[in-house]
């Protein structure tokens, strides 16, 4: 029996949960100790967290209500798409979680801590988020060896834990992109998209239906990943390999596009940056919907591409990391026309199976099968883009 413990001995009772941790350390405060609490904190893996109960948080495993449906709230696609996309940053984006429990015990040789009725009182929507991303897998064995830091708290006192539980859960809803909004940065990007899809809107806040809106953040992102030579160079971006940022880092994909709607809006842009900026409000609706042809590609039919998920032989979500590298290639196929608009033309000889055979070979090869290394892979990017530039040179001849 652990010396930690609050308790002589593990009380046999019924509500006895076990996980497996990598670390643990005491930081009880004089307060605690003398109000007969203890606080603990360490990392876990972040599966082991599934097992533990929510029976005390104020907040379970909610999606925001919209009518009658539940849809997934922009913290629920943040979590999903760090797992998707960048599994290696979970544990220092995501808050961690905080768990209350009446007892406990440690076995250090094992690394096994036993917690008597052990609840999550913070953190129940990153659990069932990652609940809901190991049903998405064909394999769990392809779930990401990822931990999340935890705070135990060692407490009999209930009222507390209940107080605990409701100033743990409070938010802060404000965040860059309904900023961003508010200044009117996404108004010519949102007229763009209305054009051209009936009745569809861009978000332009954090609470805005998913559902009903198209995602202001992944549209920049595709875009950026669609960008032509011409504009990536005007832009000082560097090696079209550098794209792999567009994959994984929504954030900074969306500071550079109101930087320079910013810049163009109050007079200050130079050509370069007007140039690009008009690039990228006229080829949106042309980038949205090539980024949804290439999520549910039929092509990828056949390929054994575990990671793509399927009902039977229909193709139901190609991963990003897959689809982002072939959006860089395909940007070769972006020119201005003679009126001066930036369009995306695919020519009549390519063919989108040359593009997905040496995807197939990038995912084995140089991402080894995984979707979320090819992402923001340079190789990935410089692999694929060597196709489609085969087609440009023949198409200039």
């Amino acid at each position: 029996m652990s010396r930690l413990s609050l308790n002589k001995a593990v009380a046999p009772v019924s509500n006895k949960t076990k996980v497996q941790f990598h670390s643990l350390r005491n930081i009880s405060s004089p307060d605690d100790l003398s109000n007969d609490r203890k606080v603990l904190t360490g990392h876990m893996k972040a599966s082991e967290i599934l097992q533990i109960s929510t029976n005390d948080n104020v907040r379970d495993y909610l999606l925001a209500v919209d009518g009658k449906k539940k849809v997934p709230t922009a913290v629920h696609r943040a979590i999903t798409a760090t797992l998707e996309n960048s599994p290696e940053k979970f544990s220092v984006l995501n808050g961690g979680i905080t768990i209350v429990a009446e007892a406990y015990d440690v076995n250090e040789k094992v690394k096994e801590l036993t917690l008597i009725n052990a609840s999550i009182i913070n953190g129940a929507q990153t659990q069932g988020i990652l609940r809901d991303y190991i049903n998405t897998l064909e394999d769990p064995k392809d779930f990401p060896d990822i931990h999340i830091t935890f705070e135990l708290i060692i407490c009999t006192d209930e009222p507390l834990i209940a107080e605990i539980s409701i100033a743990r859960n409070f938010q802060n809803d404000v965040k860059m992109l309904s900023i961003s909004g508010k200044l009117g940065s996404f108004d010519d990007l949102a007229k763009s998209i209305e054009k051209h899809f009936d009745g569809l809107k861009l978000r332009l806040s954090e609470t805005d239906s998913p559902d009903d809106t198209l995602d202001t953040e992944k549209l920049l992102q595709v875009i950026t990943a669609l960008t032509p030579e011409e504009i990536w160079t005007k832009l000082g971006r560097g090696d079209l390999a550098n794209k792999n940022y567009a994959y994984n880092q929504k954030t900074k994909c969306l500071k550079q596009f109101t930087e320079m709607a910013k810049s163009v809006k109050d007079g200050t842009a130079n050509a370069d940056t007007k140039e690009a900026y008009e690039f990228f409000v006229e080829i949106a609706p042309s980038a949205w919907e090539l980024y949804q042809k290439w999520k549910t590609h039929e092509g990828f039919t056949g390929t054994g591409i575990r990671s793509i998920h399927r009902d039977g032989k229909k193709i139901l979500d190609v991963p990003d990391g897959i689809v982002f590298p072939a959006l860089a290639a395909l940007a070769e196929f972006v020119t201005k026309s003679e009126d001066g608009t930036w369009l995306l033309t695919i020519p009549d000889i390519f063919d989108d199976r040359d593009l997905i055979s040496a995807i197939k070979s990038t995912y084995q090869n140089v991402a080894d099968h995984k979707p979320y290394v090819m992402g923001r892979s340079k190789a990935a990017y410089s692999s694929l883009i060597q196709v489609t530039a085969i087609y440009k040179r023949l198409l200039n001849k």
